[in-house]
C-alpha cells in the first residue's frame, strides 16, 4: 500500500491532489500543530486581471498558544466572505465553468461551522469529487497516534499496514530516510507536473487553486490532472 499524507489546506493546488493520485490512501494530518505564521491551511491564489489574487480565511490565533489544526476557528465577524466572493465573480465572471462551481466553493465558505477543518474538508473533498479522485480519506485524529516528525508518519503507515511512504521531492531536506529504512518502510519521491491549462487574464500562472482549473476547464480538468 502506498501511503500519502498532508495538511488540509484551503483549496488546494492541483500537486495536492496529483499526489493523492498516486496514493492508495491518503490522510489528512488535521491534528498536528497550527503553523504561528502565514500558511496554505488559511490562504491560497486565483487569478484577476492584476495577476495574483489572494484569499485568506481569518481564524482566531490571539491569546489562544499552540492549537491543533482540528480546533482552529474560523473569525466570522465582518464581511470578508462576501468580499471573497465578490472578487472571484470579477474574476472569473467569463470563465466558462465558473457557473457551475462557485456554489460549492461559497457553501463553503459560508457553512454554519466555525472551524478551519471543516471548512478546509468540504473543499477538498469537493475537489476530489470533481476531479475524480476515489482515494480513501483519512484523518490522523481518527488514527490516535501521538508522534511527531518522520516518526509520525512512519507510525501512520505501521498504523495502517503500508509498505510505502510517498513525499514531495521538497520533503527530502527534512524528513530521515535512515528511519524509513531502520522500519522497512520505502521512502518515495515525486514532483507534480505543472497541470498546464487554458486560463483567463494572460500569461499562465501555475499552481493555482485547483478551483481555478476548474472554472477554466470544467470537466476536461481529470485529463488535465493526468497529463492527458
Amino acid at each position: 500500500m502506498i501511503l500519502a499524507a498532508s495538511r488540509p489546506y484551503f483549496a488546494p493546488y492541483p500537486g495536492y491532489f496529483q499526489k493523492a493520485i498516486l496514493a492508495d490512501l491518503f490522510v489528512i494530518l488535521d491534528s498536528v500543530q497550527f503553523p504561528r505564521g502565514t500558511t496554505w491551511l488559511t490562504r491560497n491564489r486565483f487569478k484577476n486581471d492584476q495577476g495574483t489574487l489572494w484569499m485568506t480565511i481569518p481564524v482566531q490565533k490571539k491569546g489562544l498558544g499552540l492549537q491543533p489544526i482540528q480546533a482552529v476557528r474560523i473569525c466570522r465577524e465582518g464581511r470578508w466572505c462576501h468580499k471573497h466572493l465578490e472578487s472571484l465573480k470579477q474574476a472569473y465572471g467569463h470563465a466558462p465553468y465558473f457557473g457551475e462551481h462557485i456554489a460549492a466553493l461559497a457553501d463553503g465558505l459560508g457553512a454554519d461551522s466555525n472551524r478551519l477543518i471543516d471548512l478546509n474538508m468540504r473543499l477538498i473533498g469537493y475537489l476530489m469529487h470533481q476531479l475524480g479522485i476515489a482515494t480513501p480519506l483519512v484523518r490522523l485524529s481518527e488514527l490516535r497516534i501521538r508522534s511527531a516528525g518522520t516518526q509520525l508518519l512512519i507510525d501512520i503507515c505501521r498504523r495502517v499496514g503500508a509498505s510505502v511512504y510517498l513525499a514531495q521531492r521538497s520533503a527530502r531536506s527534512y524528513l530521515d530516510a535512515g528511519l524509513f529504512a531502520a522500519a522497512g518502510i520505502e521512502l518515495s519521491f515525486f514532483t507534480p507536473p505543472a497541470a498546464v491549462y487554458p486560463q483567463l487574464w494572460g500569461d499562465f500562472i501555475r499552481d493555482l487553486s485547483a478551483f481555478d482549473l476548474l472554472f477554466n476547464c470544467g470537466p476536461k480538468a481529470r485529463d488535465v490532472m493526468r497529463g492527458k
